[in-house]
């Protein structure tokens, strides 16, 4: 349906906290074909419509497989740069005044890319949109939950030089088969050095699954969370504790989490009292970047002025960043309703 352009201006206007975003995910079809020319890799696809036009995915995985071949072409820190300043930009005129990046070292270290690499690019990167935008952001390192729990460990280990330069940790990759209970202990040992958890669950995996993730992981917000609705025990517990949601409505949709947007069950989870947020997910691949999300639900689902407040406002309360941070992030966000 039409959007109404009062609340069209107000999505874009009202600035905003993006909590669920992978920084691989945001990697355009152009600085792939740019970055494989750069290094000499051979790419599958003849041009960038033909592999534009690849991104129709059957479910999580039939995604993976393509999200995890693009990263090939990323082999130097300025290629990791390039990737997540066009982020920011992107970002920047979406209103996006706080983002917190997911990371998968694992599909880079496993190519022989080192860690201070992939870090040294995004962290040059994040410190560029704050100085052009004004743009704050934190940095997530995420576990493959599709490889053992030794490569998270030997991933632990490599990333413990660099816990200055990060906020958090978080488990994602396939849910299938892939329980949070498998990650267990290194998790434990990421909180035991001062990493806030998060984890994906309740996108593909049932509701268990996101039990697990608060009770084995320790999960302080849950990535996606959508499937919690399949217990009522937890979604009474979810609302108590006010533990966020970071829901991607585009992505949902994209993968055949929901069958299209009208079905999306992030109103109603709204109007139950859970602190559920909006994200893009990996928006070069599902079809939009932070706007686009809050646009897709507005026309499809109704949400007006106050939900889209309360949706930034539940960002920013779950943000990862000091409490005066926070009430800043909170002030800007009122005062584009006010």
């Amino acid at each position: 349906m039409a959007l109404d352009p009062t609340l069209d201006r107000l999505i874009r206007d009202i600035p905003k906290v993006e909590l669920h975003l992978h920084i691989e995910g945001t990697l355009e079809p152009e600085m792939v074909f740019e970055l494989a020319a750069r290094h000499g890799v051979a790419l599958p696809h003849s041009s960038v419509g033909a592999l534009r036009a690849a991104y129709e995915f059957g479910d999580l995985q039939s995604f993976l497989d393509l999200y995890y071949a693009g990263c090939d072409v990323l082999r130097d820190e300025s290629d990791f740069h390039a990737m997540a300043l066009a982020y920011f930009e992107r970002a920047h005129r979406d209103g996006v005044i706080h983002a917190e990046l997911f990371f998968d070292p694992q599909t880079h270290t496993g190519r022989g890319v080192p860690m201070e690499v992939v870090i040294g690019g995004l962290r040059r990167a994040m410190d560029d949109a704050r100085s052009r935008y004004g743009i704050t952001s934190e940095l997530i390192l995420c576990f493959l939950r599709h490889l053992p729990e030794e490569d998270a460990f030997a991933t632990l280990d490599q990333a413990l030089p660099f816990l200055d330069q990060l906020v958090g940790v978080g488990l994602d990759s396939g849910e299938r088969g892939n329980p949070p209970s498998k990650f267990e202990r290194v998790f434990a040992a990421a909180r035991s050095h001062g990493l806030r958890p998060v984890a994906h669950a309740g996108e593909e995996g049932p509701a268990s699954y996101v039990r697990e993730a608060l009770d084995l992981l320790g999960a302080e917000r849950i990535d996606h969370g959508v499937r919690c609705v399949e217990d009522d025990g937890l979604v009474e517990r979810l609302v108590r504790d006010q533990v966020a949601l970071t829901a991607c409505p585009l992505s949902n949709i994209k993968l055949r989490v929901f069958p299209e947007m009208e079905q999306h069950n992030l109103v109603a989870l709204l109007r139950r009292g859970l602190r559920v947020t909006v994200n893009s997910d990996d928006p070069a691949y599902f079809g939009g970047y932070i706007a686009a999300n809050f646009r897709a639900v507005a026309r499809a689902l109704p949400i007006g002025a106050a939900d889209v407040l309360r949706l930034c406002e539940n960002a920013a309360r779950a943000a990862f960043v000091p409490d005066a941070a926070r009430a800043d992030l909170l002030a800007r966000i009122r005062g584009a309703v006010h």
